[in-house]
């Protein structure tokens, strides 16, 4: 079976044909880094992951290229910058905020499970790529100088081009200037859109054949995209908002400076998220960011797993709106724990060979989709037919549902092979690894129902003086010996050390590295003094 997309560009599915299937290339729209990610920017990082994911099976990783951008200069950041760090040169404030903004993008998107693109440009890296396409457009009769009420700017002309609109269905006569763009006089048409503006001294700038200024919002993307992936692409994705004026305004650029008739073949995008059935805003008092979520009881008054949380977003289709709700968080839950248990109780799957390489192996590739997962999944990534699939699979209880669903679960970003080795005792750190194979047959024998198998397993245990207990969905939460306290220890006193610096992406980079390794965390404070302890456990 083909690959099936939803082409906004056609409005209709089509086959999925690349320009060359030994260079696949999708370009997606990223954050602009002046504050934490909402779960509105979760939802197209996760859906792109998944279509990525997608096709580095059926092409192969390395004939896949992904490109997600970061904007790393606007107007927001230099707000945000001047309002957080009012004493420091407004450069200088800039920099830590898109710094300790970056970094936390990275850290939420890890945690759902969302591999890194192969190329991640920022726009700051890019400003003379800018410029020349300013300078070809001008050249070609797009663009055009104007003395604006904020001094010279450069504007796109988009009566200059026949096909503006194609994306939207817009008609030229009918366009408004983009939200950041306003009506002026020294416009030629209503729609015309900023490519360069000056820069106040105090601003960030860069030199010019117009003056000392900076880009547009939409020049930067055109710019990203075909340093990294040619003129013209594949894939071309992101949240709906952006069909119009971002996506329209970039096909308008880069068609225009490379005389091509497409930037992007497919354009893709992913519907809006509501909160709890009404638009997120701040206003509402329901804006929810990654980190809110993930780390805060904002949310129904607890925090939510990073696959919870993944497989929620996914619940509903793409192209569809999506109501982010702590009941949808709560059925995603039910849904994972059931196949996360059946995945991980019962034999090793260390013993189980995927095309004729051991499952660790496979894992260690890349992972594998099921053929009946793809089948599925190349149906403009028909999630909720693989929820039904996923379901059965547990009911059926055979070995070959459980290795696909591993296979499934982890190709899908939906658990990761050290969670499932962890749950079986797999990886545990040095201090337990001789009884590696206890915990696994204590596991199993849980699973079986043989209670009498586990007691004899059980007594190993007690006897190498460890310590557990079962949690309500049958996971061993084991207590370590002394010999992996130190290391953990310094770990846990240097995270506390960066959330009183305030430095929570790092505080989370350590959370995260330790729970891979088993060892999850748990915050509480002093009863007496009401400081912020951290007590750990080895979860299996």
């Amino acid at each position: 079976m083909t690959i099936q997309l939803y082409n906004t560009l056609t409005r209709q599915k089509e086959p999925f044909a690349p320009v060359d299937d030994t260079n696949v290339r999708m370009y997606v729209c990223g954050p602009t880094v002046y504050d934490f990610a909402h779960i509105g920017n979760a939802r197209p990082a996760v859906v792109f992951d998944v279509l990525f994911r997608l096709l580095r099976h059926v092409y192969g990783a390395k004939h896949v290229t992904y490109v997600r951008n970061i904007t790393d200069v606007d107007d927001k950041i230099n707000a945000r910058a001047k309002r957080d760090f009012p004493d420091l040169p407004l450069n200088e404030a800039i920099a830590k905020v898109t710094a300790k903004t970056a970094d936390q993008y990275h850290a939420d998107l890890a945690a759902l499970g969302c591999l890194e693109p192969s190329h991640e440009p920022r726009a700051t890296q890019h400003i003379a790529g800018m410029v020349a396409m300013i300078e070809t457009l001008i050249e070609k009769g797009h663009a055009y100088v104007a003395d604006g009420q904020e001094g010279r700017e450069v504007l796109f002309n988009t009566a200059s081009m026949a096909a503006y609109g194609e994306l939207s269905k817009r008609k030229l006569d009918e366009q408004k200037a983009g939200a950041r763009i306003a009506v002026d006089e020294h416009k030629k048409n209503p729609g015309d859109f900023v490519l360069w503006k000056l820069s106040d001294p105090d601003e960030p700038g860069w030199e010019s054949p117009w003056g000392r200024g900076r880009p547009g919002w939409h020049i930067e993307c055109s710019v990203m995209s075909a340093h990294h992936l040619g003129t013209t692409f594949d894939i071309h994705g992101g949240g709906l908002d952006l069909i119009f004026p971002h996506h329209e305004n970039e096909i308008a650029q880069s068609c225009c400076a490379h005389g091509t008739q497409r930037m992007a073949n497919v354009w893709m995008h992913n519907g809006f998220v509501q909160v709890e059935g009404r638009k997120m805003s701040k206003s509402e008092g329901n804006f929810v960011t990654i980190h809110d979520v993930l780390h805060t009881d904002k949310v129904g008054g607890r925090t939510w797993p990073g696959e919870v949380v993944r497989l929620a977003l996914l619940m509903t289709h793409y192209g569809e709106p999506l109501d982010f709700s702590v009941k949808r968080l709560e059925e995603a839950e039910n849904l994972w724990q059931r196949w996360a248990s059946f995945v991980m109780h019962g034999p090793s799957l260390l013993s189980v060979d995927v095309e004729g390489k051991p499952l660790t192996e496979v894992w260690q590739d890349g992972g594998v989709i099921s053929q009946q997962a793809i089948d599925l999944f190349e149906d403009d990534l028909d999630f909720s037919a693989l929820i039904k699939v996923f379901s059965d699979r547990v009911s059926n209880g055979t070995a070959e549902d459980r290795t696909d669903l591993a296979l499934d679960l982890e190709a899908l970003g939906l658990i990761t092979p050290n969670k499932i080795a962890a749950t079986l005792g797999l990886v545990a750190g040095d201090f337990i690894a001789e009884l590696i194979p206890t915990v696994g047959l204590v596991q199993s024998a849980y699973a079986n129902g043989n209670l009498a198998s586990a007691s004899v397993e059980i007594a190993k245990l007690d006897a190498a003086g460890v310590e557990f207990e079962f949690d309500p969905f049958g996971m061993m939460i084991l207590t370590p010996g002394d010999e992996s306290e130190p290391s953990i220890n310094a770990r846990i006193q240097e995270r506390l050390t960066l959330i009183a610096d305030k430095n929570w992406a790092e505080a989370d980079r350590i959370r995260d590295e330790l729970l891979e390794q088993g060892i999850q965390l748990q915050d509480y404070k002093d009863p007496d003094t009401g400081e912020r302890k951290t007590k750990w456990e080895v979860k299996r």
